[in-house]
């Protein structure tokens, strides 16, 4: 499958900013956003909302009917049990998700989340046919600086495919770009996503790593998107701080095709 034939995936990460009438307004904000650009047959693009975990159901709600669909930003392995602050796979479906983040590096790196331990939400996810996994994975900027940024993918990857997910999404997050205003270069970014490709291809065949979405996630602005949506191997944008701005999210969606 080429790259062309990839649907572009466009993922908005809230993350722990927004109230309930903020959440409401900027729904209804998108929806009419997302119906003009359709009916001037510019947008084709797959849109998932991703909510910190009480906003979850007033965005279902909200997006009941339409194409945008709805993630948690995290799950615990276990289906259930005396995992307090956590929430599970089957409470995430039943608020009315069909996305799931897995291994973000915010809870690499905050939550001291290890490889093993995000390889094991995957499979969770994997386990409930009505949840997808984003898969982040990316390198610090040491990391980077000393040359090890293929040998941190690869280990984070091989991770992740050890409960053998289907279907996901991958997103490559620059950790040295989160947040700092700084964004991997177009060229840069098209590095990692075709060595990301090439181990896809590795552990599942040509054919089925050509059909995973590989997302960037990296200070995504409505001015630097559309530089490096037309890389061969980047099929959309995880968006953390741009995307609680429904006008700059749409920009974002629209650059996208």
């Amino acid at each position: 499958m080429s790259a062309e034939r990839r649907r572009p995936l466009i993922a908005a990460n809230w993350k722990m900013n927004l109230l309930k009438a903020d959440a409401v307004e900027y729904c209804r904000d998108l929806r009419r956003g997302l119906a003009a650009a359709a009916g001037t047959g510019t947008m084709d693009a797959r849109v998932v909302i991703f909510p910190s975990f009480p906003l979850i159901p007033i965005v279902a709600r909200e997006l009941v009917d339409s194409e945008v669909e709805v993630g948690g930003q995290d799950l615990h392995p276990e289906d259930r049990g005396a995992n307090t602050g956590d929430v599970s796979g089957p409470q995430l479906v039943d608020a009315g998700c069909t996305w799931v983040l897995c291994g973000h590096s915010e809870r690499r790196q905050n939550h001291g989340e290890s490889d093993e331990w995000v390889g094991l939400k995957v499979a969770a996810a994997a386990r409930h046919h009505q949840l997808t996994p984003l898969i982040c994975v990316g390198e610090t900027r040491d990391e980077r600086k000393a040359g090890q940024t293929f040998t941190v993918l690869a280990r984070q990857l091989g991770a992740a495919l050890a409960g053998g997910p289907e279907p996901f999404a991958l997103a490559y997050e620059p950790i040295w770009a989160i947040g700092t205003g700084e964004t991997a270069t177009p060229e840069i970014a098209q590095e990692a996503h075709r060595y990301l490709r090439g181990r896809l291809a590795e552990e599942l065949g040509e054919a089925a790593a050509a059909a995973v979405p590989i997302l960037y996630g990296g200070s995504v602005t409505p001015d630097n998107a559309p530089h490096l949506i037309v890389q061969p191997d980047l099929d959309g944008f995880l968006v953390g701080g741009a995307s609680l701005d429904p006008q700059k999210f749409l920009a974002i969606i629209r650059s996208s095709g």
